[in-house]
């Protein structure tokens, strides 16, 4: 039967005997509960078994958790790096291909415009023995005051570098090895991945048990970049001292390793208080070393640095030199920095149409070749579609200047803007205006020999360029309508290197003078600007790179794709305003000596502006377009004065520039279909105004003249057919590949 067991302390109270599932005894630590009042449970008596599983307590959970951590993250790890580390292989220094020329072709892929050769592909190995000692000491300064005692990697300088950047100190150094930096520049990329630097540390680690600390030091010197575009040491020597690597001192030694860490941003003619501060840094840690006395360290003073010498590849010293400036620019506007630049074997594909391009070259060398010697031209076209640069010559020195980039006086070709301001308040190209002259301040303004159309229509006036309507036009509607309609159409507000805002009276509202072209614009914004009006108001960002392709096959810039490198278009005007504008425009290519086009429609602007008050002309200007190309030209010399043809007459832009304008658009434009532009409705183009009859006076107006006095009948120019391109030699054999880490392989010279 079941026993009869005291509850409770001092209660007296007993509990009824009870079947259990086990028999009729109870189970220890159990009892039935009663109704009267809510018992206590009590503990199990010692000498009775257990019957219930007994739970994990809270520290075995976590025992059990941080194991399966430590094998997770730790063992598994451990692991993939010793099989990694076992199976990577380092080839010697001197099995690295080096050699990386970057070719530059047109748009066809074929037809080789330039070639970047960087200092590297000419690099001389020095041995490190003839490397002064100083020299070496320096670098190790630098970058790895540890180098003969650390393995390869340094734990501790990661942990430093971390310190730094969050302390915000500027002068201390890196957190990779001298190992690891030859290796990532090597071998690797830079991007900032966890498995390249996976990759640098283990190869770095393989590298230090293999190769001698010297060999690592010689090869370290001798790839690195120093700026300049020195890759090697004894490159840098030359670059920044015209010195060979054995005559270095402590002073140029100590300047050479400052700049490897940034070279950009220590380059001594930009950057000299920077780059003196670094100096400092390396030889007081040189004393700290022990490699250099505090005596020999407060006699030595920053060196005489050599002036950065001229770029030595033959397209710069042709046209297509300054192409290659501007596609350098434009990369690293893309962020491809110059170190893949000048490593990575690129091919790059410009806009550049070849036919375009050759018809322009063609144009300017044959209008020119009987003029002036002192005359410069610059010719730019643009697909109004794309933004796209079909062709761009911006002089005949490829490293001189760039009359494509100079900030010039347009003339009369800015009363395009006039127009499209007026159109977008709502003034018809019927509109009257009174020719009659303007006197301001004092000034008279004047058109051409006195001309005058009475009261005439907008789209007369602008036909004929009457200074005098216009800046009329320009009191009406307001010079800052206008400067905003030029900004609209793509005249930036700011030029590189100019300082304060274009279009504007040293930083405030434009002058009225604006409709008369005062302002300073670049030959690549007018044909730009005019591109946004061929393309119905749309304006395309313009660019001068199609694609960019590394030597190992991956792309890096690609233009054709949506989305990613592809640059989006903005409507700037309505097809309203600037179909109207056209319409406006159509005649007056024909009507500037006849220069209309052979067999297709064009639109297009003169324009000339005045050497001061002394009645001659400095710039002469012809834009226009056709739906796919605008093209922009300049006529004028490197310095302001007076611009005249070998017969002594004043130069227009109805002259030599609507020559060159002419011949690059029938030879780009040559075998094309003829496109017609879009129609406008007839009440933006018809008024009682629109058929007042043309002047025949000529006359020399201060700053426009739209059609200069001739005796002799209209010129016309035969299109000069464009070459074929050039062939392209044969690539060179593709280097043998050898796998230094699975899925990693470095080209081999064969």
């Amino acid at each position: 039967m079941g026993s009869i067991r005291v509850w409770g302390r001092g209660r007296g109270r007993r509990a009824a005997p009870y079947a259990s599932l086990a028999g009729w005894n109870e189970l220890p630590g159990r009892v039935r509960r009663q109704h009267a009042a809510p018992q206590r449970r009590s503990r199990p008596e010692g000498n009775e078994p257990a019957h219930e599983r007994p739970r994990r307590t809270r520290g075995q959970r976590i025992r059990r958790l941080l194991l399966a951590l430590f094998v997770i993250f730790f063992v598994i790890p451990v692991l993939l790096l010793g099989l990694a580390y076992w199976s990577a292989q380092v080839p010697a220094p001197d099995a690295v291909q080096s050699n990386q020329i970057a070719t530059i072709t047109a748009d066809d892929g074929n037809t080789v415009l330039a070639r970047i050769v960087p200092p590297e592909g000419n690099r001389t190995p020095v041995p490190l023995a003839q490397v002064p000692v100083a020299v070496r000491d320096a670098v190790l300064s630098a970058e790895d005051r540890n180098f003969y005692t650390n393995p390869g990697y340094s734990t501790s300088a990661f942990v430093r570098a971390a310190r730094d950047n969050l302390l915000g100190r500027d002068d201390a150094g890196g957190g990779s090895t001298i190992t690891q930096q030859y290796v990532k520049n090597a071998f690797l990329s830079s991007e900032r991945t966890l498995t390249r630097k996976v990759r640098e540390l283990i190869i770095s680690a393989k590298m230090a048990r293999q190769w001698s600390k010297d060999d690592i030091l010689a090869a370290y010197l001798n790839t690195i970049y120093y700026g300049r575009g020195a890759y090697g040491i004894a490159a840098a020597a030359r670059a920044y001292f015209n010195e060979p690597v054995p005559e270095l001192t402590v002073a140029q030694g100590a300047v050479l390793a400052s700049v490897i860490r940034t070279p950009a941003l220590l380059d001594p003619e930009t950057h000299l208080p920077q780059l003196t501060e670094r100096w400092n840094y390396v030889l007081d840690g040189m004393v700290g070393m022990g490699k250099l006395s505090a005596k020999d360290r407060a006699a030595t003073q920053f060196p005489q640095i050599a002036p950065i010498s001229a770029f030595t590849d033959e397209a710069a010293h042709n046209a297509n030199g300054l192409i290659r400036t501007q596609v350098l620019a434009e990369l690293r506007n893309a962020g491809i920095s110059q170190q893949e630049i000048d490593t990575g074997a690129l091919r790059i594909t410009t806009t550049i149409d070849p036919r375009a391009q050759q018809a322009a070259l063609r144009a300017v060398h044959d209008t020119l070749a009987t003029q002036p010697d002192q005359l410069r031209s610059a010719v730019v076209s643009v697909d109004p579609r794309s933004g796209a640069v079909r062709a761009y010559y911006g002089g005949d020195d490829g490293v001189g200047f760039d009359f494509a980039q100079a900030p010039l006086q347009t003339g009369s070709s800015f009363k395009t803007f006039a127009v499209l301001a007026a159109l977008q308040q709502g003034i018809t190209l019927s509109y009257p205006i009174n020719s009659a002259p303007v006197t301001v301040n004092g000034v008279a303004v004047t058109n051409v020999e006195g001309e005058s159309c009475g009261t005439c229509s907008l789209a007369e006036a602008f036909k004929r360029s009457l200074n005098t309507s216009f800046y009329r036009l320009a009191e009406t509607i307001g010079p800052q309508a206008i400067a905003d309609a030029a900004h609209q159409a793509g005249i930036p507000e700011q030029i590189p290197g100019i300082a304060g805002r274009t279009l504007s009276e040293n930083g405030g509202p434009p002058a009225l003078a604006i409709v008369l072209g005062a302002y300073s614009v670049r030959p690549l914004d007018m044909a730009v600007a005019y591109a946004t009006v061929a393309d119905s108001g749309m304006y395309h960002t313009p660019f001068i790179v199609q694609r960019v392709v590394r030597g190992d096959g991956q792309v890096l810039l690609d233009r054709g794709v949506p989305g990613k490198d592809q640059l989006p278009a903005q409507q700037r005007f309505s097809a309203q305003v600037t179909n109207t504008t056209i319409s406006a425009m159509l005649p007056i290519a024909a009507y500037s000596n006849g220069h209309a086009l052979s067999g297709r429609p064009a639109a297009a602007k003169t324009g000339t502006t005045q050497l001061g008050d002394t009645g001659a002309n400095k710039d002469a200007w012809m834009v226009g377009f056709t739906p796919s190309l605008s093209t922009a030209v300049w006529v004028g010399t490197a310095r302001p004065q007076a611009i005249r043809t070998s017969g002594g007459a004043p130069i227009y832009g109805a002259g030599l520039p609507s020559d060159i304008w002419k011949r690059t658009m029938d030879g780009a434009l040559s075998g094309t279909p003829a496109e017609r532009f879009p129609t406008t409705a007839p009440s933006e183009t018809e008024g009682p105004f629109i058929a007042t009859p043309p002047s025949t006076q000529q006359s020399h107006g201060p700053f426009d003249i739209l059609a200069p006095p001739t005796t002799t009948a209209p010129r016309r120019r035969t299109p000069v057919p464009a070459p074929a391109p050039a062939p392209v030699p044969a690539p060179p054999a593709p280097p043998r590949q050898v796998e230094i880490f699975p899925g990693l392989s470095v080209p081999v010279p064969r």
